[in-house]
């Protein structure tokens, strides 16, 4: 059957109503609405990724650590080997400790030393466990199995892909930072020792082609590294192994080291080495602390050396936001918290110690 002539007219008029129409939206998995274009009109361009915001974070501080004497066997069970303070580190986004001992089990004894110490690789397994995130092995005991002792010591931190700064094959490596990123803060993290033995500065000090420690008598190296990690980070911490043995107040070297560190962009340099605890606070809007004193150690006097504790900061960017004192003592080798009235008593005495410093309780503003 024939049809129509004006059939065909009216199916190109239906047609075209039908291209002008508005077409019917479509639904996203995402559940959004997409509403359909003419092929006539230039899609929109993607926006750029949007940069993470930062927010606050929290880094934890212990002391002095070795795993010595009665704190060898503690290593066996390495969830348990900081004890019950490991609850306290594990609540901050990041923790760090000073590891005071080379990592081996052979080497020869650093000659003339009346203290050298070392633990096996457990030893980095038992911080992780405990909530570590890094340390330092910047400091006066790192190399006491000498050569062999500080291959072992960089094999054996290969191996167990902790991160430990201050330490290296060469000084690039003994100087770099460690770098991680935390609520958006781009954090960077260097280690260096200010105290070494007088015979041992030498051959103990990494170089150009020689594995060492990070030393902080080499102020134009410490100083660069510092500057190199301010390019592209939002916060430069420094960890140094600094002061003078049962000296409860900072010396003219660690007092002198602390603003240029500051000035070349440190926001947070703290240290140890006293074996007691010294005094923090800021230094125009940088934080300082001069001595975190002994952590996981034996031989401890309760009155002296076995006092010590958790310096916990919270940061964000370059801003100290605020420092809290969480006080321990040393029982058995380890921290443990303390509670009640002598905590309270704890925390103002660590207070008081800022009396000598020259810190401020506040930043600059």
């Amino acid at each position: 059957m024939r049809l129509p002539h004006a059939l065909p007219l009216l199916a190109v008029v239906v047609s075209l109503a039908a291209c002008s129409s508005p077409q019917p939206e479509r639904q996203l998995q995402s559940g959004q609405v997409e509403h359909q274009r003419a092929p006539s009109t230039p899609s929109a361009t993607p926006s750029a990724k949007p940069t993470p915001q930062r927010r606050p974070y929290t880094i934890a501080f212990g002391g002095d650590v070795h795993f010595e004497g009665m704190l060898r066997p503690r290593l066996s069970n390495p969830r348990t080997a900081l004890g019950p303070i490991a609850k306290v580190l594990g609540k901050a986004d990041l923790a760090m400790v000073n590891l005071e001992t080379a990592i081996t089990t052979g080497g020869t004894p650093a000659p003339g030393k009346e203290f050298t110490f070392r633990a096996p690789p457990s030893a980095l397994s038992a911080l992780k466990a405990s909530g570590v995130d890094v340390a330092s092995m910047a400091n006066n005991h790192g190399m006491d199995y000498m050569d062999d002792g500080l291959a072992d010591t960089l094999s054996a931190i290969k191996r167990s892909r902790f991160p430990v700064v201050g330490i290296g094959k060469d000084a690039a490596q003994a100087y770099r930072a460690y770098r991680r990123t935390v609520n958006g803060n781009r954090v960077a993290i260097i280690g260096a020792t200010q105290v070494m033995d007088a015979e041992f500065i030498q051959s103990w000090t990494a170089a150009a082609g020689k594995g060492g420690l990070a030393s902080a008598k080499d102020e134009a190296s410490l100083l660069r590294a510092v500057r190199k990690a301010r390019k592209n980070s939002d916060t430069v911490i420094v960890h140094l192994h600094w002061g003078t043995e049962m000296e409860k107040c900072p010396n003219p070297a660690q007092r002198s080291l602390a603003p240029k560190l500051v000035k070349a962009g440190a926001d947070v340099v703290v240290g140890g080495h006293a074996h007691i605890l010294l005094g923090s606070g800021y230094l125009k809007n940088a934080y300082v602390n001069y001595g975190m004193g002994n952590f996981v150690f034996y031989n401890s006097n309760p009155a002296t050396t076995g006092r010590t504790g958790v310096l916990t900061l919270t940061i964000n960017g370059r801003k100290v936001l605020k420092d809290t004192w969480t006080p321990a003592t040393i029982q058995g080798g380890v921290p443990v918290p303390m509670k009640g009235a002598s905590k309270t008593q704890a925390v103002a005495d660590w207070e008081d110690l800022r009396s000598c410093t020259g810190l401020s309780a506040r930043p600059d503003k």
